[in-house]
């Protein structure tokens, strides 16, 4: 089976939920996971900005990096990791919709929100 090229997704790992969907993706990938490098967006913030990412802006949303340097974010990073997961290729899919994706960025941006100012964290 050939090799799914290196994804590095920048997540934020004091987040419990975001650790917990770290967890479940990497359960449900299995041995397609191990293509997935993980980094935290809070221990990571000086390789962000070499990469041109602006810290806050890692912390408010999911950025993930490609083997050959591009950058997804948002509703495009988790379509991107997700269409690794059998079970979750449906569902890539769907939140890839155009009439979809627009309404799913803005709600979860929202939810991000809320949940760093909730915590303190709002950057």
């Amino acid at each position: 089976m050939p090799r799914s090229p290196l994804l590095r997704v920048y997540y934020d790992a004091v987040c419990p939920g975001c650790r917990r969907d770290r967890a479940r993706y990497e359960r449900w990938a299995g041995e397609l996971g191990e293509g997935v490098q993980w980094c935290d967006v809070t221990a990571h913030q000086e390789m962000l900005r070499e990469k041109g990412i602006d810290p806050r802006a890692a912390l408010l949303s999911l950025h993930v990096e490609e083997e050959g340097g591009r950058i997804r974010e948002g509703i495009d990073a988790y379509i991107l990791l997700m269409r690794r997961v059998p079970r979750l290729r449906l569902l890539a899919w769907l939140i890839g919709l155009p009439g979809l994706k627009p309404a799913l960025r803005r709600l979860y941006d929202g939810w991000v929100r809320r949940r760093l100012a909730r915590e303190g964290r709002l950057p």
